[in-house]
């Protein structure tokens, strides 16, 4: 009786600490004042969640013991719990706890789970949980099994925050297949999208050569990679392919989704003389080869009389090299107005490789959203470019016309550089014809003005323009 009596007072208090945890974030405040005026509150949250540990480390209490085993059994984990805490958090384990029909409850887990089950449990009793990127596969599991939803879109959250993190063999692709498979649309859009962005420096990593074939044909098919050039991207294929040795199916599906029209005719040369896996699925991609040197020798809408050339072929990618955009340093960006000009090759064709456009680029700080300025219109007053509390905007516009102009549409891209985890990683691209106004959302969230912004690089902001050509008369992309 006195059992009985003892484990439905552990359950009272712990009923109530767990309610009393989740109504309010008190961990930091001793004494805290009323807003209403009612008086002063005390709060010993921290002290509470220090006893609800020692409960389970102890095990006072305890109405049930779940005995966590491996597939193997060579390892079994005996935790003393309280049916009450696993009950409240986890409907999976209410249900458990409600068919039971003894005081323990066995648990086949896998080995990586087990080994972090100690950590799971203790958020159960705690609401917190320290892990490292390496565990944070394991803890999804687990959340996502006994549906402890929290702790669930924590660890998504978690992952989400530190793709950038360094890691000794890589960790972003082997999320990005975890999320396929558990089916977590954030997760799997935020490492994919990581990825894309970030492509030179993943092609330089260990981690390349092991990501699977579905990966690899997803990033080849998207037009906003952003790497050097098209040959960088053909290099980290051939490393793939030479490593993994696929079926020859999936190789030749995958060089046929490298965009040839992008390289100049003197690459391809050399790739046709020099690149063994180009020389062993040469008949696969032939007639690609065949359609970028005809590219190569007229102007894109002379071909089009003859060709259709409605395909992913003749679309560039977001291209860091030189001849496609400029990177642009600004120093105290919420200062003042900044300008900046730089070149750019006409086209991708080697019709065009002669022929450059200069560009110049305007930077405001605090320019007046479109959808604003009727306010001002409405009043009769002047409409004002530059206002207090406006939002930063970029526009690009050529320095001068030409008729080779004709037939082409220049998309621009700024890549908004961000400092995560000590590395530099593409944070945002943007995408517009003139203006960035044309997002809508342009740095919105950068907070240029907080001088610990993850944006500000030794108080600049880094950014990176590329102008892609597009003959979007003749040609519809996907990006």
């Amino acid at each position: 009786m006195e059992n009985r009596d003892a484990r439905r007072f552990a359950g009272v208090l712990l009923l109530a600490a767990w309610f009393h945890l989740e109504a309010a974030d008190m961990l930091k405040v001793d004494v805290a004042q009323d807003g209403g005026g009612g008086g002063d509150t005390i709060s010993h949250s921290l002290t509470l969640v220090q006893r609800l540990e020692a409960l389970l480390v102890q095990g006072n209490g305890s109405d049930v013991s779940l005995r966590v085993e491996t597939p193997k059994a060579d390892e079994v984990k005996v935790f003393q719990a309280h049916s009450l805490v696993l009950s409240l958090q986890s409907p999976v384990f209410e249900e458990m706890l409600r068919s039971r029909n003894s005081s323990t409850l066995a648990l086949r887990e896998s080995s990586d789970c087990a080994a972090v089950f100690d950590k799971f449990i203790r958020y159960l009793y705690c609401g917190e949980i320290s892990l490292h990127p390496d565990q944070a596969t394991s803890l999804h599991k687990l959340a996502t099994k006994y549906q402890v939803l929290s702790l669930q879109q924590g660890v998504t959250h978690y992952m989400t925050q530190n793709l950038a993190r360094d890691s000794r063999a890589g960790h972003v692709a082997s999320w990005y297949e975890y999320a396929l498979k558990a089916e977590d649309v954030m997760l799997r859009d935020s490492c994919l999208q990581y990825l894309a962005w970030n492509l030179s420096s993943v092609l330089q990593s260990g981690e390349w050569v092991t990501i699977s074939s579905q990966l690899l044909m997803t990033l080849l098919q998207r037009s906003d990679l952003i790497l050097q050039s098209e040959m960088e991207l053909f290099a980290g294929l051939e490393a793939w392919i030479i490593q993994n040795e696929p079926d020859g199916l999936t190789a030749e599906n995958a060089l046929r989704a490298v965009r040839y029209a992008m390289m100049p005719p003197r690459e391809l040369f050399r790739l046709q003389t020099q690149s063994t896996v180009l020389a062993h699925y040469q008949e696969s991609v032939r007639d690609l080869l065949y359609m970028s040197y005809q590219f190569h020798s007229a102007s894109p809408l002379q071909m089009a009389k003859y060709f259709d050339v409605n395909c992913s072929l003749f679309v560039p990618r977001n291209y860091l090299s030189p001849v496609w955009g400029a990177p642009w340093i600004i120093n105290n960006p919420t200062r003042d107005d900044r300008s900046t000009s730089f070149q750019t090759q006409l086209g991708p064709s080697s019709h065009d490789a002669n022929k450059r456009v200069t560009w110049n680029a305007l930077f405001s700080p605090r320019w007046l959203p479109l959808s604003m300025r009727s306010m001002y219109s409405e009043t009769g007053a002047m409409q004002p470019t530059r206002v207090e509390g406006g939002r930063p905007r970029i526009i690009i516009t050529p320095a001068t016309s030409s008729a080779d102009f004709a037939g082409v549409n220049f998309q621009k891209s700024v890549l908004v550089m961000a400092q995560q985890q000590g590395r530099l990683v593409v944070k945002h691209v943007y995408n517009f014809h003139q203006s960035t106004e044309e997002n809508g959302d342009f740095l919105a969230e950068a907070d240029l003005y907080r001088r610990t912004s993850e944006y500000l690089i030794d108080s600049s902001l880094l950014l990176h323009i590329v102008v892609k050509p597009m003959y979007q008369t003749l040609i519809t992309t996907k990006n």
